[in-house]
This record gives structure tokens, sequence and C-alpha cells, in this order.
């Protein structure tokens, strides 16, 4: 169990030509459980049947009303989005729950339809690597960034294809309830607890596959040694490349030089640490490979903006 202040309600909009992917990560994510308080609704233009993509179908509750009460509206991917814009209706609904306050979160071609309200406009924002630059073209003020797996604006986020949808939902549960809710999630759906929004959408095709996965298992034994001494020299060694290679690889595969992920891996660990135990900032520091305790205060103000005091009252167990 989580601490939790509220129930936050997650309206999921089916729009026509939905993707079942798109609609059912966040639907899944969020769904009301002890270890996540959430209320899920499925809405569509009105309720009823709604056509989708890929030979399905889906019958929905709600309609639009289901966002007057929505702290966050995922908008999932759906068929032919440099096509059409959606019905103005759904348009309106949607500029009005932002002017309240609520979030809005894209997934994959999503994007087009947040886009069409507006509020992208002079933002960075991204969809899947296929539409990047239909997207670009059909609304020349947004700022597309082809190559992150998802973008967070505050009050309005986009992410990259199905998968990078996960890693929006699991960014958002960081936020809203901590590192530990986000990494509980991620073990239920057996998925990568730790992609930044940085990451690459993918691989270049002249990178021969068995050392992208030679490169994700030296992030994971790196994962399980963040309290030992981990230099660019040891994680080469242990991906038995250059030190180069390894470097210019990493930037590839993770948007991040590979002491930087390792050290927001650290503060992840922190994070986590600070949420689910009583330990001294100073022993945390310690355990996590951060060294003194003045050293993670100053990575938590530099990194999240924040102290790790501030952070505990905010995030611990039970309160």
């Amino acid at each position: 169990m989580f601490p939790v202040s509220r129930l936050r309600r997650v309206a999921v909009l089916v729009l026509e030509g939905a993707k079942p992917l798109d609609v059912g990560i966040p639907a899944q994510v969020f769904t009301t459980r002890a270890s996540m308080p959430y209320e899920v609704r499925v809405c569509g233009a009105a309720p009823g049947l709604v056509t989708g993509g890929d030979g399905l179908s889906y019958h929905v509750a709600h309609g639009l009303d289901a966002f007057e009460v929505a702290d966050i509206v995922f908008i999932p991917g759906y068929r032919f989005p440099d096509r059409d814009d959606p019905p103005p209706a759904v348009v309106e609904a949607l500029i009005a729950a932002h002017a309240r306050g609520t979030r809005l979160a894209a997934i994959s071609t999503g994007a087009f339809a947040l886009a069409a309200t507006g509020l992208l406009d002079g933002r960075r924002a991204t969809t899947h690597w296929h539409y990047t630059r239909a997207l670009a073209a059909k609304h020349p003020l947004v700022q597309v960034d082809e190559n992150v797996l998802f973008v967070d604006e505050g009050s309005v986020l986009t992410s990259a294809g199905a998968a990078s949808g996960i890693d929006l939902c699991l960014h958002i549960l960081r936020a809203d309830l901590g590192v530990a809710a986000s990494n509980h999630a991620a073990r239920r759906l057996v998925a990568a607890p730790y992609r930044s929004g940085g990451q690459a959408q993918y691989v270049p095709r002249s990178v021969p596959e068995p050392l992208g996965e030679r490169f994700a298992a030296t992030r994971e034994w790196a994962l399980h040694r963040l309290g030992t001494s981990l230099t660019l020299e040891a994680l080469a060694r242990h991906a038995a490349v250059s030190p180069r290679t390894f470097s210019r690889r990493f930037v590839e595969d993770t948007g991040y030089t590979p002491m930087q992920w390792v050290m927001r891996a650290r503060v992840d660990l922190a994070r986590e640490l600070l949420e689910r135990s009583e330990r001294s900032v100073e022993q945390i520091a310690a355990d996590a490979g951060l060294g003194t305790g003045a050293n993670l205060r100053l990575h938590f103000q530099r990194i999240l903006g924040t102290t790790p005091s501030l952070y505990r009252r905010t995030f611990a167990q039970g309160e």
C-alpha cells in the first residue's frame, strides 16, 4: 500500500480507429487496486460503440462528461491521425479540461488530437517515429522531438509508440506516488523500471542486435551494484567493448552518458530508500553510492529541485 491523500481519477479517451495497445496500457496501469489509488473511466465522444483499429471495437460506458472529474486524461493513438482532426466536441472538451487543471497525456499518435487543441503550440512533443514529420507538417508550431520516448511539459505530456506509453505511465506514477510505487507497477507489468524520457525511440539499424542485448545486460548489472565504484572503464569491461565504443553507443541507447545514467540511477535508489526505509540521509547516500549526505542533497536539488527530507515527508510510506 502506497501513501495517498485522495483517489485520483483517470479518463482514457477512445477515438475512432483507436489502437488497442494504446487504450489498454493506461487502463491497465491505473486500474483501481490497493497499491494504486486511481479510478479509471474509459470514454468516447459519446457512450456506446466506437470502431477501433486493428480489427477491434470498444463499447465505452462514458462520454466526454468523464473529463469533468478527471485529474488526468489519456489520449491513445488512433489510425490515420494526419488525415482528420478529432470531432470539435472532443477538442473543446480537452481544452476545457486543461483549463480546469487536468493533465492531458497522449500516447503515440494521440499527440495529433492533443495538438489539435493548440495546447502543444510552442512546446516540445513527440509521437511515434513514423509520424513525427507528419505531426510537424500538420502542426508547425509544435516543437516535435523524434528522438525521445516521452516528453513531460507539465500539464501536457506526449509519448512515442505503444511501449513508450508504459514508460510515460510509470513516469506519471513516479511523480504522483514516488519511485517505490512506480517500481512496484513495473514489476507487475514485467516492464523495465528505468527508462528515461530522453532515451532514443529505436536503435539505429547499423548496430548489431547482440551488442544491444549486451549493453542492456550491463545496465542491469550496474543497477545491482550502485553502491560500489562504477567507472566508465568497469562498465565497458563488463560489456566487453572499449570505453569509447561504450560511451558512444550508450548515449544512442539511453540519451545519457554512462556516468549521467549511473548518477540518475543512484538518485532513484536513494528516492526509494527514503520512501521505504528509516535510514538516515548519510546511510542512504552511502548505500546508493553517492558518498556523503551533502553530496546526496546536492544531487537531489540539481535533479529533483527538492531536498531529501522534504522528499521523504512527501512520499514516505504510510503518510
